[in-house]
């Protein structure tokens, strides 16, 4: 009996000394260390937005400074600035709707019978939502697309952790708001059109997803501010 117990305290000592040594002076059951990388998450994504504005404004003495004397000709001008309107690096002004995503509230339930009850992911914002919208605006002949605050280029990538978007090193969350320059008739004929957009109106009607969709009259989007280097692609060989 005795060697059991002192088994058991010689246990308990391991498991004390085990747990301090993982823990090392905190607490291992607090959530800590995930709000330390959610604000350190938070702090990198206000920096790269103040690294944008910084490098959209540099841009732009430069630009000023090559137009005032670059030696090239009007129709050299004139090639030059239409290929940045189409790479999406200067403001474009027309027409425009706006899409706008939204949760489902936390506590949703199904509206409609014949269908469940919500799991947690029924009632969240995925990335292939916000996709279906770009593309969809893409297939309507938009001629820009701004998510949030950003301007899309053809290097942008929507993607999404959780129910958080992260858009060119910063981050955003819900409601998620698209607008798009062109024509508005034909990119709600679109957005009617796509069946990723369809089956997402399922979940609109049953579990209260956030859709919202309003012709804004005449805008200016902004141009991408951001660098257009490639980090990681290689040349064809």
């Amino acid at each position: 009996m005795r060697l059991l117990t002192m088994g058991v305290f010689a246990l308990a000592g391991l498991l004390f000394f085990t747990s301090f040594t993982t823990a090392k002076g905190t607490n291992i059951r607090t959530d800590a260390s995930l709000l330390k990388l959610s604000d350190l998450i938070q702090e990198r994504s206000q920096k790269n937005g103040e690294l944008d504005e910084t490098n959209g404004a540099l841009r732009d003495d430069v630009e000023s400074l090559a137009e005032a004397d670059d030696g090239s000709t009007q129709a050299q001008d004139d090639k030059l600035a239409g290929l940045e309107k189409s790479a999406g690096t200067q403001r474009l002004k027309g027409r425009a709707v706006t899409v706008t995503l939204n949760d489902a509230p936390p506590n949703a339930t199904a509206k409609l019978p014949g269908y469940p009850e919500p799991q947690p992911d029924y009632l969240v914002i995925h990335q292939q939502d916000l996709q279906a919208v770009v593309n969809a605006l893409w297939q309507g002949g938009a001629q820009g697309i701004k998510v949030m605050d950003q301007r899309l280029i053809s290097t942008s990538a929507v993607r999404c952790v959780g129910n958080t978007l992260i858009l060119q090193g910063r981050v955003y969350s819900p409601p998620y708001k698209i607008q798009a320059v062109g024509d508005p008739e034909k990119m709600q004929q679109a957005l009617a059109d796509s069946p990723a957009i369809q089956n997402y109106m399922v979940y609109v009607n049953v579990y209260g997803l956030g859709w919202k969709v309003t012709e804004d009259g005449t805008v200016t989007l902004p141009g991408y501010s951001g660098t257009v280097d490639l980090h990681y692609a290689k040349p064809v060989k």
